[in-house]
């Protein structure tokens, strides 16, 4: 299958050379040349296991074994065999996507990656090693880094913002294990850490830095490889509303995704052009609502202050993967890297008219600040029983809104891409008044309020040893990347 990249059909390579490189060497993303046909009635027909592998093997079909990378992938490391169960909350279905490795939605992607990365390696004869260069906002970071961990042929080095993690985020990933990791902060925000590891590629001669052998690529959803698992899980929430006879098929379904790079809400996008019966995708962001004016005004604009959030993952204001969506709406490679070129000289850009309408047709907008996401966290438990994190809170109540503005009643699935403990002093706050500002205490008390039980990853975390304590410039990734 051919893959090319967003802003050039000059560049192009095959689904595994794709998933190698990670990034263009035009600092485009790759898209496929033309999406594969799906039988989706047959996949929706079997378990979560075989419907991965038939997804993820259809756009990526120059990996070889697919099937049986999808069970090293999965197999005993999450707490169900459905790995994304969705369970009934009032009047949304909660499509539940943390209950892998690290206690976030990145593992179901991350678990997968480094199965493809290495099946693609062998598949291309390379002998050189991989670097992974991956900046996050939060969640990426710890669940690349256990994907990652001691893979033969592979290293891999995590950038996050300084101070813009939460602490039971930043002792997930400062206590990571293993010979081939490394951690570092980055002074500055989301967007300077992204920014920095898109320049290191851009810097790279040959996909290799300046004096190195390592092959670079990366775990961040701008690579292609990162986001085709995650199409899985609306089939796999499709399949399961089907199951409890909420709908027919070739019912409508409508999914409220919490976003900030735009690339979990992205996936279904691709899901719905593969077939899968979605109505309409909700962009749902906190303060930062850089994503909501887009799709609301077709203007992209991020010269905007950046505010931290209690949804710390959604802190972003330059969304790498919404150039895919310029492209699919498109089809115009020319069109695309104008419009990146205008953002990275500018900081803005303004999509024409119909294109507007076209991503209007698909997509509606909306956000929550941290005082909605609260208000949400406390409704939720008290009327419906069931607790939220920060995020997913965010997606409810814009998913609230949603009805409410438009008076749509389809089935809504809320993705929720969190474990409640990975922010429990947000959480816990949200419930009732703090007596301490310790997460780790926070989180035996949200135990003790709620019963709902902290995920096994998040037990003793407080315990573990720091590994990994550095703190640089932004300006000065290269040299520690270099050092390292």
């Amino acid at each position: 299958m051919r893959y090319h990249s967003t802003r050039s059909q000059i560049h192009q390579a095959d689904s595994a050379q794709a998933v190698l490189s990670g990034l263009a060497p035009d600092g485009g993303l790759f898209v496929p040349a033309q999406l594969p046909t799906m039988d989706v009635d047959a996949c929706l027909k079997e378990n979560t296991m075989d419907m991965a592998a038939r997804i993820i093997g259809a756009m990526l079909p120059d990996i070889p074994n697919m099937p049986m990378l999808v069970k090293q992938a999965y197999t005993g490391k999450f707490a169900t065999e459905e790995l994304t169960p969705t369970v009934q909350a009032g009047p949304f279905r909660v499509l539940e996507l943390f209950h892998g490795p690290t206690s976030a939605f990145k593992d179901v992607a991350l678990c997968m990656l480094p199965q493809l990365l290495t099946a693609a390696r062998k598949e291309k004869g390379m002998v050189d090693p991989i670097l992974i260069l991956t900046a996050t906002s939060g969640d990426t970071g710890k669940a690349a880094l256990a994907g990652f961990q001691d893979v033969e042929g592979v290293n891999i080095c995590v950038f996050y913002p300084h101070g813009g993690v939460s602490r039971v985020q930043r002792a997930q990933m400062v206590t990571q294990e293993g010979n081939n990791v490394a951690v570092c902060a980055v002074e500055g925000n989301f967007d300077d850490a992204q920014t920095g590891v898109k320049n290191l590629f851009a810097q790279a001669v040959g996909g290799t830095l300046p004096g190195s052998n390592k092959q670079l690529s990366t775990a961040n959803s701008i690579n292609i490889g990162r986001l085709a698992p995650q199409i899985t899980y609306y089939f796999k929430a499709y399949k399961d509303l089907l199951d409890a006879g909420t709908i027919t098929m070739g019912d409508k379904v409508n999914f409220c995704v919490p976003t900030g790079n735009f690339g979990d809400i992205l996936a279904g996008y691709i899901a719905k052009k593969l077939g899968l019966p979605v109505g309409m995708l909700i962009c749902a962001s906190n303060a930062n609502n850089v994503l909501t004016d887009f799709i609301r005004t077709g203007t992209y604009d991020r010269q905007r202050p950046l505010h931290k959030t209690i949804s710390p993952s959604m802190d972003i204001l330059v969304s790498s993967n919404l150039e895919r969506l310029l492209y699919f709406m498109s089809q115009d490679t020319d069109l695309v890297a104008g419009l990146m070129n205008s953002l990275n000289t500018s900081g803005s850009y303004t999509v024409p008219e119909d294109m507007k309408s076209a991503i209007n047709a698909e997509f509606w907008g909306g956000y929550c600040d941290d005082a909605g996401a609260r208000k949400a966290i406390a409704k939720v438990w008290e009327q419906y029983g069931y607790l939220c994190d920060t995020h997913t809170a965010t997606a409810w109540a814009v998913a609230e809104d949603y009805v409410a503005q438009t008076g749509d009643n389809a089935p809504m699935v809320v993705l929720s891409t969190a474990s409640p403990y990975k922010f429990p002093a947000a959480v816990l706050s949200s419930l009732e008044d703090l007596t301490t500002d310790d997460e780790f205490a926070m989180m035996d008390r949200l135990l003790e309020k709620t019963g709902v039980a902290i995920p096994k990853n998040l037990c003793g975390l407080q315990e573990k040893k720091e590994l990994h304590t550095d703190v640089i410039p932004k300006d000065q990734m290269l040299s520690y990347v270099t050092k390292i």
